[in-house]
């Protein structure tokens, strides 16, 4: 039977009817508790992502993702970096750096593709080829361990 069936037996005198009218009640209830939840957990997820993999996500990720949970992504991506802007002077503070605290500065790498040229601070310019190995500053190489270019090689 429709609920609002049950509902006008039960005012018209059928009490054995509201103990269903409870149950369903509270089923519903614990449902929506369910779907909240495993929302809930899904923004804690798509939040990780952003400082697991930086700014932009892979195709193979946002392809899993919905539209919304995809705008709700970028949104939180500006938010953060509008913060980082604003704490740490001019330059701001990039915080998804050293996610880990590093034993040291520098750290032994080894390269996984051909990547090209890339600059350090000091000016200096090291040849990514693979294979090769380089001794680097550990925040200047972060983001392309993350995105499999480089190998951090433990000792």
């Amino acid at each position: 039977r429709g609920s609002s069936s049950a509902r006008s037996e039960a005012k018209s005198g059928r009490t054995d009817l509201i103990f269903l009218i409870r149950f369903r009640h509270c089923c519903l209830l614990r449902n929506q508790r369910c779907v909240l939840a495993y929302l809930y957990d899904r923004l804690l997820r798509i939040r990780a992502l952003r400082w697991e993999y930086g700014s932009v996500l892979p195709n193979t990720i946002q392809f899993h993702m919905s539209a919304e949970e995809v705008e709700w992504f970028n949104r939180y991506k500006k938010s953060l970096a509008t913060y980082m802007r604003s704490v740490g002077g001019e330059e701001g503070l990039d915080l998804t750096q050293d996610i880990k605290p590093p034993k040291s500065l520098y750290i032994e790498v080894r390269c996984l593709r051909d990547y090209g040229e890339f600059e350090i601070d000091d000016g200096t310019t090291v040849l990514l080829k693979k294979n090769s190995q380089h001794f680097l500053p550990r925040w200047k190489c972060e983001q392309l361990i993350r995105q499999g270019v480089l190998e951090h090689i433990l000792s």
